[in-house]
């Protein structure tokens, strides 16, 4: 079954399309490389497809272990590099709201996040450096 759909629109802008729900995503070429930047680049998505995806897991993992994760963030920095030009790292900061999580939940979050389908695909030259980060609540 296709998961996407995706054309060319020209000035390096393309448009995919979710088949299933007909959600879209445009996405143009970096001003830095030859683009208007005016949307995600390809290698943009690459980068938030790693914290959409340990968002996710750590969604499913609060699901099945019964807490609550809403008001996560995650801040997503891309590093590239040249010759070849390519993503050489991603770094992930996932922020979790004023919730007292207890260390064996820490442990689930930080296991689904480090072990979601997007992060074991990605190459292993690519460095995934990820930070969590707890909030405690007042006099905790």
């Amino acid at each position: 079954m296709i998961t996407s759909q995706i054309i060319y629109k020209g000035n390096l802008r393309t448009k995919a399309t979710h088949v299933k729900s007909g959600n879209e995503i445009i996405s143009d070429a970096p001003v830095d490389n030859h683009g208007k930047g005016e949307a995600f680049s390809p290698t943009d998505l690459l980068a938030t497809s790693l914290g959409s995806c340990m968002l996710t897991t750590i969604g499913i993992a609060a699901k099945t272990h019964g807490f609550n994760i809403d008001g996560t963030t995650a801040s997503v920095i891309k590093i590239m590099a040249s010759n070849p030009r390519r993503v050489s790292g991603v770094e992930v900061s996932l922020d979790f709201p004023e919730i007292s999580y207890d260390d064996h939940t820490k442990m689930i979050i930080e296991k689904a996040a480090l072990t979601c389908p997007v992060a074991l695909s990605l190459h292993p030259d690519l460095e995934q450096r990820v930070t969590f980060v707890f909030f405690q609540l007042a006099g905790t």
